[in-house]
């Protein structure tokens, strides 16, 4: 095979793969599934923890926050991250209150 035929091929290849791609895009933007993923916002850890402990109604232990944020939302949380986030939002007295180690519940006051 010379060097000609060997460009051709890879630029062949390089050419029906760009046009998969596009025929997938074009498939998904026509059944609306792009236009979903992009309008859903999506939640930081602090907010998906308050919608947890503002369905819960009591105080959750971090173990539980991040069960219900896995049930819930569908999602992974790293738990020093969040326990850092919630505590960042108790020393500003923002929406939380700590009831015990590891421990939050809603700043009712704080809504």
């Amino acid at each position: 095979m010379s060097r000609e035929e060997i460009k051709d091929a890879i630029f062949e290849a390089i050419e029906e793969s760009l046009e998969a791609s596009l025929r997938a895009v074009r498939r998904l933007r026509k059944d609306g599934i792009l236009a979903d993923t992009a309008r859903k916002k999506r939640k930081s850890q602090v907010e998906m923890a308050f919608g947890i402990l503002e369905t819960s109604g009591k105080p959750l232990h971090v173990t539980e926050i991040i069960e219900g944020i896995e049930t819930a939302y569908g999602t992974r949380v790293d738990r020093e991250s969040l326990v850092s986030a919630l505590t960042k939002k108790l020393g500003k007295g923002d929406r939380f209150v700590r009831t015990g180690k590891n421990t939050f519940l809603l700043n009712k006051e704080g809504e």
